[in-house]
């Protein structure tokens, strides 16, 4: 898994409230489980009207997806994340988030960042009033901020799952990291209980 330390990019204002995962990745695009061949399907069926955010010029190459409440709710579909992704978005802001989307994008180091209703108005507002908006987002600092350094805001986000992002570990690699110590148990258990192996 990457590491996501510092992000600095293009926003893409989606004002659309509770998007669920179908929307995000509707179902006739599930076919694998690769984790990449996903963008095109992202926002599929809403990608088919020529005015959609996504089909503008102008967010091309955007990384970073501003978004209404509970973004992410619905099912448990752990592809959602991984088509923003392979779309290139590495962050998406909402007031809020369905919790199985919440807890897969940090499975998979994708940053989603919780800021107030007011917070999100304000940016919305940023993004309709200057053309290639673009913000930083320093995990390590836990904070969104203009790139002229204009406007801050703070975000709050659980210790363990900063750490992961942070060092680009996944549940596979942050086991890994504890590769000696379970060597060093698997040895110790072969020894004392040798009838087992």
């Amino acid at each position: 898994m990457d590491k996501f330390t510092v992000l600095t990019g293009l926003v893409v204002p989606l004002d659309r409230a509770n998007v669920d995962t179908d929307q995000i990745i509707p179902k006739e695009y599930l076919s694998s489980i690769k984790r990449t061949g996903f963008a095109q399907g992202l926002f599929g069926a809403w990608r088919r009207d020529p005015e959609f955010v996504l089909n503008q010029p102008r967010y091309k190459g955007a990384t970073i997806l501003l978004a209404r409440r509970n973004f992410g709710c619905g099912s448990s579909r752990e592809h959602a994340p991984w088509a923003l992704m392979d779309y290139g978005f590495r962050c998406v802001i909402a007031p809020s988030f369905g919790d199985i989307f919440f807890t897969n994008s940090f499975k998979n180091g994708f940053l989603p960042v919780v800021l107030s209703e007011a917070e999100v108005e304000r940016l919305f507002h940023e993004c309709a009033a200057f053309p290639g908006f673009q913000l930083r987002i320093d995990l390590e600092r836990q904070s969104v901020s203009s790139v002229d350094g204009s406007l801050a805001m703070r975000f709050d986000i659980d210790p363990f799952r900063k750490h992961c992002l942070l060092n680009g570990l996944d549940e596979i690699g942050l086991t890994l990291s504890h590769a000696d110590k379970i060597r060093a148990f698997e040895a110790q258990r072969k020894a004392q209980y040798p009838w087992y192996f």
